[in-house]
């Protein structure tokens, strides 16, 4: 089997078992992620690789980081992430690519990845839940860093901090690769109110 292989039966595995754990249907993670509920179905019966946005959606609707959808195995307390243990999550023809180094649900999900992106690439990430935050730093290159219609330039050596709901983008507009390590904290998601608890005393029973 693939690595490919692997890590799409693994992400099948785990939507549908956090799926489960919040409590979401098939039609309400739809309606909360943005994804459809064929796509979602297909996923988690790995007959599909998704595409790394519906990804980011599918962990944003459910309260938990990437890791947490693409880990096989996570330890209790101490947990060792070797290099090449570190998720791939894109990479481009000409050499600019993200990978995904370590992630925890703890108190939020919460993600630490490296970027490397070569001179004129980029890419573009939708909005995060309300509370999201990215911190990043720039070791090499320069970062142009795109949230909701502000552009902001970060050179070698400085550090930004936002929260992430609004469009955000990170481009290389230099002459030279653009080397960075990105920090992400999501607030958790409350599990959705069943129906019977949300109805007021005295009421009935709910309509249906």
């Amino acid at each position: 089997m693939s690595d490919l292989e692997k890590l799409t039966q693994t992400l099948g595995r785990n939507l549908k078992r956090w799926r489960g754990e919040r409590g979401f249907t098939l039609d309400s993670l739809a309606a909360r992620s943005g994804v459809s509920r064929g796509m979602i179905i297909q996923i988690e019966q790995a007959r599909t690789n998704p595409s790394v946005g519906t990804t980011v959606k599918l962990a944003d609707a459910l309260g938990v980081s990437i890791s947490t959808l693409l880990d096989q195995d996570r330890g209790p307390q101490v947990r060792i992430v070797a290099p090449d243990q570190a998720v791939r999550i894109w990479s481009s023809e000409a050499g600019s690519s993200t990978t995904m180094l370590i992630g925890t649900d703890e108190r939020g999900p919460m993600e630490l990845w490296t970027w490397h992106l070569v001179p004129g690439e980029g890419t573009e990430s939708a909005p995060h839940p309300s509370g999201t935050i990215e911190m990043l730093h720039v070791t090499a290159g320069d970062l142009t860093l795109v949230v909701g219609e502000e552009q902001f330039q970060v050179p070698a050596g400085a550090a930004a901090a936002f929260e992430a709901n609004l469009p955000h983008s990170y481009r290389n507009d230099g002459s030279v690769p653009m080397e960075m390590t990105l920090a992400v904290s999501v607030p958790p998601v409350s599990p959705p109110v069943p129906v019977h608890a949300a109805a007021p005393a005295g009421a009935g029973e709910p309509q249906r």
